[in-house]
């Protein structure tokens, strides 16, 4: 009877550390899943395709070599500031259904459970209180180019 005991606790400890390691919990900025990948990108802001964000508050989604597994929203701020988002929502693992979305030039959206952030700032309005996954960048005003990395 006592080495059953110990066999079914052991095998329920033993479910349960497999589930904690594998499973799609919360960290201070994305959940656990949330794929981690390589980002750089250049862009050159003089080419007609990036003339969005070349206005305050333009917006553009990035979906070139190296720019997550998803793609970026890249938003223009107020004078030479931006914000870099992943398009991969934060606060599920991904999924049909979880690229982010920007909706009516002032929200970004997640379609799977309308989870809504500001566009401007990443702050959530609705459904979460994780911001979008943001990246670095530099920007050179002289040459108008834009680099994004992680």
């Amino acid at each position: 009877m006592k080495k059953t005991f110990k066999l079914i606790i052991f095998s329920i400890i033993l479910i349960f550390s497999y589930l904690s390691l594998n499973s799609c919990g919360s960290s201070n900025d994305t959940v656990s899943c949330f794929p981690s990948t390589p980002i750089n990108v250049s862009l050159n802001l003089n080419l007609p395709a990036y003339f969005n964000l070349t206005q305050p508050q333009g917006w553009l989604y990035i979906n070139e070599q190296q720019s997550g597994t998803r793609g970026l929203i890249i938003v223009r701020g107020s004078g030479n500031t931006f914000k870099v988002y992943d398009r991969n929502a934060p606060h599920l693992c991904p999924d049909t259904n979880t690229t982010l979305e920007v909706k009516d030039d002032i929200s970004i959206v997640c379609p799977k459970d309308n989870a809504t952030w500001i566009l401007l700032t990443g702050n959530p309005t609705s459904g979460t209180s994780l911001p979008p996954k943001t990246y670095l960048y530099n920007y050179d005003a002289s040459s108008n180019v834009l680099n994004i990395y992680f």
